[in-house]
């Protein structure tokens, strides 16, 4: 490649990320104005309590949404464990957050399952469940990975998409908050969607 060729190619990459920065800043900046991201797709489901449980529990307030397991070894206890810390710091404040953990594992979370692991960080987050082939719709719509991967006692274990989803109040995809995110910046997120 030339001198002029790698030139052409480098001012590309530096027009392509331009555009995404100059769009990821107009969504943050304008919200519904620059067009939020719409995920999802209607579901019949159970939550924690055995209860049928739809796409409508996720409308009408900001929602915070976790796809992970519960024979999870590290990610989803870390992940649980700040969730629970992040609504204990917004206390009132975030009174009118829903937040829900849904399986990637349906075979093994059942309800009940579900709901020992969801109560050992804090009352405030609901797990959802069902039937393998639903909850893989579920996770197609949502753009989440999700995958079954072996392990060496005959076992398996799942690899799946670590990022905590927010939502506004019509189930629109605002922000996420990456893995381990600092406790400062996630809140700051959690304030700007409730704001919204």
């Amino acid at each position: 490649m030339n001198y002029r060729m790698l030139r052409i190619a480098v001012w590309a990459v530096i027009a392509a990320l331009t555009l995404f920065l100059v769009f990821t800043y107009a969504n943050t900046r304008f919200g519904d104005k620059a067009g939020a991201v719409q995920l999802g797709a209607p579901f019949t489901l159970q939550d924690q309590d055995g209860a049928p449980i739809t796409e409508a529990a996720f409308n009408g307030h900001p929602t915070v949404l976790f796809f992970g397991f519960t024979h999870c070894p590290e990610v989803c206890p870390t992940t649980l464990f700040e969730m629970a810390g992040w609504l204990k710091d917004l206390g009132d404040e975030g009174k009118d957050l829903r937040v829900f953990f849904i399986s990637v594992d349906p075979e093994r979370d059942t309800p009940e399952v579900m709901k020992g692991y969801t109560a050992a960080f804090t009352d405030r987050i609901t797990g959802i469940t069902g039937k393998p082939e639903e909850m893989e719709k579920l996770l197609k719509s949502w753009k989440i990975y999700a995958k079954k991967v072996p392990t060496e006692n005959g076992d398996y274990t799942m690899d799946h998409t670590a990022s905590v989803m927010l939502l506004d109040r019509n189930a629109r995809l605002k922000s996420t908050i990456d893995y381990k995110e600092s406790p400062d910046v996630a809140l700051k997120k959690l304030r700007l969607l409730i704001a919204g």
